[in-house]
């Protein structure tokens, strides 16, 4: 929160009242001293509290009557009672009629102080949530494709200014990026839409099967080919085909795609028929086509024809801005109806993680923690432990990491001899190891 928080401290003892005062303007926020519990109607009619500190024990208006008031005009108001000992479980009660949490009193400056950061958060986090729930009710029109970020949308406008054309389009981005749901996204938007949209992997069909499965084949052609079958493009007549991963199309593969990209036609496997098809092609990438095209393991020409318009999009640690949106859109996907909420704690290590499985792993990671959140808010321990684990702890050289294995395993095996199979190393290295390691 740039602006200063404000809060409303409720209490009829004049000294509590000061010392916490005191101790919340040390923090920056904007304090307002009540102590007539009637009062408090027209100061939430008035002003806009970010946080509110209420005794339990008042006259003539108790805090629960307090909190009452506070949640029905001013719902966006965090609310912490503030109890004696010996009145806990009334603090429970007003928990469960939507207070924050509770502050047992008496409490030392410090622990004000620390509890009231920890509320402010709180109240930053539950704002920022409402506004980006918002904000994704206003990202509907992009269908699953969740951004605020200016690189992507310039990419998405490009691809919805070419959508309703027959130009190709080449994808490029790391894995997870979103490089299938932006090829949907050209394709709804094109006149094609009600036609097929068929997708391919590339790097998961084997060589000697992927002109098959582009093509097609005929009763016969091979050991296996029991029935002609369509191919894929065949499939995607009238429509759009998705060639995913084309950077691992093998180059005896590639000369067959470059045909059809220019006549538009084909035979499959096995026959002698040409083929007319009226296809759309989309391809993607996570690989630099520009470093294949150097190696010679791409062919520029191909290249050429399947890069009209070419699209990158930008991983996600480029995009930090948007993940706090598709955090709240993967709970909303996976919460199942339930109430799930996240605790400022998980967020910021959400939102500081590098994420080098991008949008993917994202989505992964929040699906995982909203089936562990039985009591429906995300903490901590609900992510995996990559993401719980410090940076800091991985800043060493592999020298180090090599250091610490090795010593580790010459404290597990009986001999050098065993140290060295375990190490899968000979033991002479083992020993001159051991001796620039000083182990």
């Amino acid at each position: 929160m740039s602006r200063k928080p404000k809060i409303l401290i409720v209490d009829d003892e004049k000294n509590i009242l000061n010392t916490m005062g005191i101790c919340m303007e040390s923090l920056g926020a904007d304090v307002t001293l009540c102590m007539k519990p009637q009062d408090v109607l027209h100061l939430i009619k008035e002003n806009k509290y970010d946080v509110a500190f209420v005794d339990l024990k008042m006259s003539p208006m108790d805090g629960i009557e307090v909190l009452a008031e506070i949640k029905k005009y001013s719902p966006s108001t965090t609310v912490v009672i503030m109890t004696a000992h010996g009145s806990i479980e009334n603090a429970v009660v007003a928990i469960k009629k939507g207070a924050y949490d509770y502050l047992q009193k008496p409490f030392s400056f410090e622990e004000l102080k620390i509890f009231t950061q920890k509320v402010i958060e709180y109240n930053n986090l539950v704002n920022e949530i409402a506004e980006l729930r918002q904000e994704l009710e206003s990202l509907q029109w992009r269908g699953e494709i969740i951004t605020r970020n200016r690189t992507m949308i310039e990419q998405l406008d490009l691809a919805a200014r070419v959508a309703d054309s027959t130009i190709s389009v080449l994808i490029e981005g790391e894995s997870g990026t979103g490089k299938e749901l932006v090829a949907h996204y050209i394709h709804q938007r094109s006149s094609r839409a009600e036609g097929p949209f068929i997708r391919v992997n590339c790097a998961a069909i084997p060589e000697q099967l992927l002109e098959s499965e582009l093509f097609g084949h005929v009763k016969g052609a091979f050991t296996g080919a029991v029935k002609d079958r369509r191919g894929r493009f065949e499939m995607a007549d009238g429509g759009t085909i998705f060639l995913d991963e084309i950077g691992d199309l093998p180059l005896t593969i590639q000369s067959k795609l470059l045909r059809v990209l220019q006549t538009k036609d084909f035979e499959r496997v096995g026959e002698n028929i040409t083929r007319k098809v009226d296809v759309r092609v989309i391809s993607a990438t996570n690989k630099n086509l520009d470093e294949a095209l150097k190696e010679g393991t791409f062919r520029e020409d191909l290249f050429y024809r399947l890069n009209g318009v070419r699209i990158k999009l930008p991983p996600l640690r480029e995009r930090p801005d948007d993940i706090e949106l598709l955090i709240q859109h993967f709970i909303k996907k996976y919460s199942k109806g339930n109430s799930i909420t996240i605790s400022p704690e998980a967020n910021k290590l959400l939102k500081t993680y590098r994420w080098s499985g991008n949008v993917r792993e994202l989505e992964n990671t929040i699906e995982r923690a909203c089936l562990l959140a039985v009591n429906g808010i995300i903490e901590v321990e609900h992510l995996p432990e990559e993401i719980r684990t410090k940076p800091e702890q991985y800043a060493i050289s592999l020298e180090e990491v090599e250091k610490i294995h090795i010593k580790r395993v010459l404290q597990i095996a009986k001999d050098y001899d065993e140290a060295a199979r375990i190490l899968g190393i000979d033991r002479k290295t083992l020993l001159n190891k051991r001796k620039k390691f000083s182990l």
